[in-house]
């Protein structure tokens, strides 16, 4: 049985403001800045993504994001990872160094295209993913795949297996809605654990998946 749906986006960064453009153009959504931070919105709810101030990056992000884009020109100048050719995806780094890949082309529209996320086991992190979801599950010997995620502009969230074990707080973190009857608690018995519960202004909870990873549960 499915425990949420997916939300939002939430992207910790140095700058908000030089964030939220230069994404906000890249991925073809609004943006919209405060005292504190930024947000990203596009028609549909799910394509919201916040735009938060944090300390500067230290590691390789161990959560990135796929984009589709019609070509290379809209990412001039900035460094390089692979090229074009190299793989059916161009890995760029951003100006604070986030990692993030791009599709050209195809039938998608330019925007965002799928959340990846660095795992211990994929197939294991993957398939959790999928049941707490009500997702479709795919796996191979590389990778595995959640398709059909409710409430999601994705079109998968992606986990590759990566030798280097997680240490610090990803910087790309998803929001989740409860739906049903469903619980925090149910979330705990499937594997999750609480960081954090909601208190003061907070009315989310703040979870940990199996792997460490960490995402946050609206109710319904």
């Amino acid at each position: 049985m499915a425990l949420v749906e997916f939300k939002d986006l939430v992207i910790d960064v140095e700058d908000p403001a030089a964030a939220a453009e230069r994404w906000g153009r890249w991925l073809h959504l609004r943006g919209e800045t405060d005292e504190v931070g930024a947000v990203l919105r596009g028609d549909d709810p799910g394509q919201t993504i916040w735009i938060n101030p944090a300390e500067p990056k230290t590691v390789k992000d161990r959560v990135h994001l796929d984009i589709v884009a019609r070509d290379l020109a809209p990412f001039e100048g900035l460094e390089r990872l692979t090229e074009p050719g190299q793989f059916s995806w161009t890995t760029f780094l951003d100006p604070e160094g986030h990692e993030f890949c791009v599709f050209e082309g195809g039938e998608r529209p330019d925007g965002l295209k799928d959340v990846v996320v660095d795992a211990i086991d994929h197939a294991a992190i993957g398939a959790w993913w999928a049941d707490v979801f009500g997702a479709s599950y795919s796996s191979d010997e590389e990778y595995s795949w959640v398709d059909d995620i409710p409430g999601s502009p994705t079109e998968s969230f992606d986990f590759v297996t990566v030798p280097e074990p997680k240490t610090v707080k990803n910087r790309i973190h998803w929001d989740v809605r409860l739906v049903g009857d469903a619980t925090v608690d149910d979330l705990v018995e499937r594997g999750a654990t609480v960081l954090l519960p909601p208190g003061d202004d907070r009315r989310w909870t703040v979870m940990a998946d199996p792997e460490g990873n960490e995402f946050c549960v609206f109710d319904a």
